[in-house]
């Protein structure tokens, strides 16, 4: 059974393309590029790329005409909630008409399972936590805004047309593969974990906590950090849900409790043996206090279940990447 990834070439999609392999499925990766990277699908993954976009219908027509594609896999979405702000057309285009060009695609060439990429962001802020599937979507800036758009598109596909997807929502990937392979390199870097490694790599000079005075238990934020291999995994359990005819369904994907910022500072230090410098600062508008997903429905349903969620394997995985892939330099 083949398997079209788009956006193979990035952080969650090379994990899930990695997983895909190892349960047995060939797999052809479709990016532009923009902020995969080509040389882990050709060296590490060893996967057919096709370097392009989603909004080109004549390649998408290409693609489903040459391949005997079974279902796509969709993780090809910009994802930069600051810059998805400041450069809204360029997340609309993308992520948007992006994904309903490969889905007109998809229909044309007769192929009706779709697994999709999702975020936790389309709740905005959340009613409750942890974070169920039946909470109230209503995103606060334009990424968000695009995942959601792309779930209602799925909804109304599904009373259309014979077409049945699964759409898994969660927050922050983390770590990376264990043997060291993959992991998370984004430029710019915007997430926790990479940006504290750094720190310890010397890198960076510290790094910031926003905001110590949250009614949480240590005073900063807390968020749910899920190991990249689980919500690859994740994928999987959806795609084979909807290969034994699954109907249309979304899923959160949590560990059910997350982590401070100075929880993750702390076992980054400990993982290590970095001082690791920290800077203060004042809460960033739009902060929610607490964000943790629940993963009860997708366990109960498609049977996920968490394998790394420990924060000591998510930073130690991570911590292993980033030694590999960017040698360490001294700050004096």
């Amino acid at each position: 059974m083949a398997i079209l990834v788009t956006g193979g070439a990035g952080y969650i999609g090379s994990h899930s393309v990695l997983t895909l392999q190892k349960a047995g499925y060939e797999v052809i990766v479709l990016d532009n590029l923009v902020y995969g990277h080509q040389d882990l699908v050709e060296t590490v993954l060893k996967v057919k790329l096709i370097v392009g976009s989603t909004c080109d219908r004549s390649l998408l027509r290409e693609i489903f005409a040459t391949h005997q594609i079974d279902a796509v896999m969709h993780f090809a979405a910009y994802a930069y909630v600051g810059e998805s702000v400041t450069q809204p057309a360029k997340y609309y285009n993308n992520n948007v008409v992006g994904t309903l060009t490969l889905l007109e695609a998809m229909l044309e060439a007769n192929i009706h399972q779709f697994v999709f990429s999702s975020t936790c962001a389309t709740y905005g802020v959340p009613d409750s936590v942890p974070i169920t599937e039946d909470q109230s979507q209503n995103p606060i800036n334009p990424y968000g805004a695009t995942k959601l758009m792309v779930e209602r598109i799925l909804q109304d596909f599904s009373q259309a047309y014979d077409f049945r997807s699964v759409c898994l929502r969660y927050f922050n990937a983390a770590g990376a593969d264990p043997e060291g392979n993959l992991g998370e390199d984004h430029h710019p870097e915007t997430h926790l974990i990479p940006l504290v490694l750094q720190t310890a790599l010397g890198h960076r000079e510290s790094v910031s906590i926003f905001g110590t005075d949250y009614d949480t238990p240590d005073g900063s934020c807390i968020r749910d950090y899920i190991h990249v291999l689980d919500i690859a995994q994740a994928h999987i359990l959806a795609l084979e849900y909807l290969i034994d005819d699954g109907a249309t369904d979304v899923f959160n994907l949590g560990n059910g409790s997350g982590f401070s910022v100075k929880e993750v500072i702390e076992t980054a230090r400990k993982i290590t043996g970095k001082e690791i410098k920290v800077e203060l600062s004042d809460r960033r508008p739009g902060d929610p206090p607490s964000l943790v997903g629940s993963g009860a429905k997708a366990n109960k349903i498609l049977g996920w279940q968490p394998a790394y969620s420990n924060l000591d394997d998510i930073i130690s995985h991570a911590w292993q990447w980033h030694q590999k892939r960017h040698q360490s330099i001294a700050l004096k």
